[in-house]
């Protein structure tokens, strides 16, 4: 490689790396092709000391596909600059406890994110880490039987369904939260074993957002839904990224889940999200 791109593979986890080298705001074509071959087999990427504008963020995020949206921000700072306080618990505290709950993107859309860039501005002293975990890892860990029975299995989709977990009641249309994924429309049927469209690995696809499997009763559902999730999120297929300002990531959201984690919410955490559109060819939901 003429480029000076250094992939470091993150240790004692079945995924990641950590990318220095670069400026991933000015990479030419040939630094790009590395970077997305290591994606597809890293899943997650990590940028220290990037200090991404927000024209650069955006447009980094571009080279991997359309956009979902190109930026939004996941932070407990009002637009006015004061601090949320989380003893209001409004609407957009309420997403934000949410996110800590483990999830992939916009499975309760009809298309699935593909990925998403996700940066830091203002990080608190303590907390508020980034969790991310393994499906491919965790899908190929399951038993035999298991396996056997996911693979026959789908579940809805929904961030009413998820939120509602929290006594959020998403359907009040006047609160502050701008209500993006709260949509009215049908409840996205996905398949618990996920074929990876660039890779071809399986993995599994599960999340706070998962519920009601066809043809089993709602408390079995649940339950093997969350049990699921307990055995994929365990090392070695778990890392957690503490933030510094400046970091920027880039995660496969086919087959990672990840989760926000607490923090001292007297102090401000910002942080900017791009979110990579999913390709409707293989990540729609199924036709009901």
């Amino acid at each position: 490689m003429a480029h000076s791109l250094r992939i470091e593979p993150l240790a004692g986890t079945t995924f990641g790396a950590t990318v220095t080298g670069v400026k991933v705001a000015a990479l030419d074509d040939a630094a790009f092709r590395d970077l997305y071959a290591a994606w597809l087999e890293y899943a997650l990427l990590i940028f220290p000391g990037q200090h991404l504008k927000r024209a650069e963020q955006i447009a980094f995020a571009k080279r991997f596909g359309p956009l979902e949206f190109e930026m939004a921000a996941l932070s407990n700072v009002k637009a006015d600059g004061s601090l949320r306080l989380e003893a209001d618990n409004d609407d957009m505290m309420k997403i934000l406890k949410g996110n800590m709950g483990w999830h992939c993107d916009s499975t309760y859309m009809p298309v699935q994110a593909k990925g998403a860039v996700f940066s830091a501005e203002v990080v608190p002293s303590i907390g508020g880490q980034t969790g991310f975990a393994d499906m491919r890892a965790a899908y190929d860990a399951l038993d035999g039987a298991l396996k056997a029975k996911v693979e026959k299995l789908a579940a809805h989709h929904s961030l009413h369904y998820s939120q509602s977990k929290l006594g959020h009641q998403t359907r009040n249309k006047d609160g502050q939260y701008s209500g993006y994924g709260l949509h009215d429309g049908p409840v996205p049927l996905r398949q618990l074993v996920k074929v990876h469209p660039g890779t071809g690995r399986k993995s599994l696809l599960i999340g706070r957002h998962a519920h009601d499997i066809p043809g089993m009763d709602r408390a079995d559902s649940e339950r093997l839904l969350q049990e699921l999730v307990d055995f994929a999120c365990q090392p070695p297929r778990l890392y957690h990224h503490d933030w510094r300002a400046g970091d920027a990531v880039l995660w496969d959201n086919r087959c990672l889940m990840h989760q926000a984690t607490p923090w001292d919410m007297t102090q401000p955490r910002v942080m900017w999200h791009s979110r990579i559109a999913g390709d409707p060819a293989s990540e729609s939901a199924i036709a009901a």
